[in-house]
């Protein structure tokens, strides 16, 4: 059961015309987003960042798209299930029609939710693509769904028994990691990859540092890195909006300590329920 401008139907009589500009040309982004036992998880936040990116892309936002709108859009869907841990994908793409000029910017969405599979591994080993890039700049903040890079490095590290990859920009700085971004701890320090180095503008990253700024035993820092500094680091890890915080244990030959991650962890969980 999906939810497509509003209306209930089944998935499989779900289609696409031959225009679809999210087909011919990638014009769409999407919101991937956890929901709790009933609760859309940091709503807000992804309500936010949907119409900052709707904005920059050009798309005509509708009337009726508020967050309590969106909101209740994405539970119809939800209810279906029995399942009590949910992600949702919310995709936003301009209608059909054009080339790369668009016959209009107005606007079709899609709401497809799944039952939650990904979990937090005991292991979780990383090391760098280094094929391609991602370019830095303010696009690359925004999840827009062509995500050809993620996808090409997902495979690579799938054919080197990897979890995941860390993505470099165009300077061979770290930008993120195939499906979130990276934080690296030294010390009382700790550093991610600010939003000019070409990483997604993520609502956990966002939340995370938020966690940390209150707290005064670190100081965290938006900066660039250098994969170097991985190899260095007492301990790793990535967020995204449905796993929260996964530590990182191996990086290339090095074995990281899993400790103040796991508190992050804990921390972000307990947010999620209080926010």
């Amino acid at each position: 059961m999906i939810n497509h401008n509003g209306n209930l139907i089944d998935t499989s009589e779900f289609q696409l015309t031959v225009e679809n500009r999210a087909f011919k040309f990638g014009d769409g982004i999407f919101e991937t987003i956890k929901i709790l036992n009933g609760k859309v998880v940091f709503f807000e936040d992804h309500y936010f960042r949907l119409m900052a990116s709707m904005r920059m892309l050009r798309m005509k936002i509708p009337m009726n798209f508020t967050l309590e709108f969106l909101e209740g859009e994405i539970k119809k869907v939800a209810e279906n299930f029995s399942e009590t841990n949910l992600r949702a994908r919310l995709t936003v793409y301009r209608k059909d029609g054009g080339l790369y000029t668009p016959k209009t910017n107005e606007i079709d969405y899609v709401i497809d939710v799944k039952p939650v599979t990904a979990e937090i591994k005991d292991k979780y080993v990383l090391d760098l693509y280094k094929d391609f890039y991602n370019y830095s700049g303010m696009l690359s903040t925004v999840k827009t769904i062509n995500r050809m890079l993620n996808t090409i490095a997902a495979v690579f590290a799938e054919e080197n028994d990897l979890d995941n990859c860390v993505l470099l920009n165009e300077r061979k700085g770290v930008a993120e990691v195939t499906n979130g971004n990276i934080f690296i701890i030294k010390g009382s320090t700790i550093k991610t990859p600010a939003l000019t180095e070409g990483c997604i503008k993520g609502i956990v990253r966002k939340k995370v540092i938020q966690l940390l700024e209150e707290h005064k035993d670190y100081t965290i820092e938006e900066t660039s890195i250098s994969p170097f500094e991985i190899q260095k680091a007492d301990e790793v890890f990535i967020t995204n909006a449905i796993v929260g915080v996964q530590p990182v244990t191996n990086y290339r030959k090095k074995e990281f300590k899993t400790e103040i991650s796991e508190k992050i962890s804990k921390s972000l969980k307990l947010m999620a329920f209080t926010n």
